[in-house]
């Protein structure tokens, strides 16, 4: 070969070699590009509900009490470990005794969360006589986390452009009771919020179900027709993450999707993990239950009931996807 054509030779693999690297540059780009959309349109959620976290008691009849803190922390752990969040909700009975000091050392167990969490208010959170009041309840949770509003029980956010979060305060705090209901106040709050979120993927957190997951009427929201009649305003997509019955079920009702959670110290000692996806006309959700990884703990609670069927749903209760249409004006 002569030296001219070796130069020529090299120039050309030269060449072929940079073009092919700009090419393999813009393909990336372009991927990158997808990927970072789909992110941005993607929101995961992790629900913890009814963790009933206490230093002191004993198990009663269907609650694992005195395991309670262990099976928070490593529901923490889970929750480190399994990839980004955009937020951790607890939707009430954070404490299995409303008192200060037990909420504390709840929240010092919950600070090492990697991601940002809020809460809403469970019964057992408040009590007219044990000294913890929704108001000192909401001022202490501030003070662990000043996005929480220290001034009021009910408040909303954006975790990212295009969805919009309402937490509900469900809890009656003027007698003791089991039920929940919304105060006139609170509902033509609501009303405003849904109303200013329009376009809007809207994820609605309360302890006091919304939608029964069974029926039971010291347990119900009070004033449940008149909330759904209000939900039933917004054309987009709405999800409800709720507690306080300690079961896993999942009903849809048009553009609602209602997600009963269980309890933490209840069989089957478990988490839920959301991912909501937010295309045009669209929205994708996919619902999984997170049991917890200490398995003894697990297999006790459950001997604790006598129905844990009830407790931990059918498979569509647990691990189900959805979709929900977008509403185009």
């Amino acid at each position: 070969m002569s030296a001219k054509s070796y130069i020529k030779k090299k120039k050309e693999s030269f060449f072929t070699k940079f073009v092919n690297f700009l090419l393999t540059i813009a393909i990336a780009c372009a991927i990158g590009s997808q990927v970072c959309t789909a992110a941005n349109n993607n929101l995961r959620i992790a629900q913890v509900s009814d963790a009933h976290f206490s230093t002191t008691e004993e198990n009663t009849s269907y609650k694992f009490l005195k395991h309670s803190v262990e099976i928070l922390d490593d529901v923490i752990l889970q929750i480190n470990t399994s990839g980004a969040y955009d937020f951790v909700i607890f939707t009430g009975d954070l404490v299995n005794k409303p008192e200060e000091a037990e909420l504390k050392r709840f929240l010092k167990h919950i600070s090492v969360l990697m991601y940002p969490w809020y809460a809403v208010t469970g019964n057992h959170d408040i009590s007219l006589d044990r000294g913890l009041s929704k108001d000192k309840f909401f001022k202490t949770l501030h003070n662990a986390n000043n996005s929480i509003p220290d001034n009021k029980s009910y408040y909303a956010f954006s975790p990212k452009k295009g969805y919009k979060v309402i937490c509900l305060d469900s809890i009656i705090d003027s007698e003791i009771t089991t039920n929940g209901k919304l105060p006139e106040d609170e509902l033509n709050w609501l009303k405003d919020k849904l109303k200013d979120s329009k376009k809007d993927t809207v994820i609605i957190c309360t302890h006091v179900p919304i939608s029964e997951p069974y029926p039971s009427s010291n347990h119900n929201l009070l004033n449940e027709k008149e909330v759904k009649e209000i939900l039933k305003i917004h054309k987009n997509p709405i999800i409800v993450l709720q507690g306080h019955y300690h079961t896993a079920k999942i009903k849809q009702d048009g553009n609602i999707l209602y997600i009963s959670t269980p309890s933490l110290v209840t069989y089957p000692n478990a988490f839920r993990v959301i991912n909501i996806n937010s295309n045009k006309n669209k929205v994708m959700v996919d619902v999984f239950l997170k049991e917890t990884n200490l398995k003894d703990i697990q297999t006790r609670s459950k001997l604790r009931l006598l129905n844990s069927s009830l407790t931990y749903g059918e498979e569509k209760d647990r691990n189900a996807a959805y979709e929900m249409k977008k509403y185009k004006e």
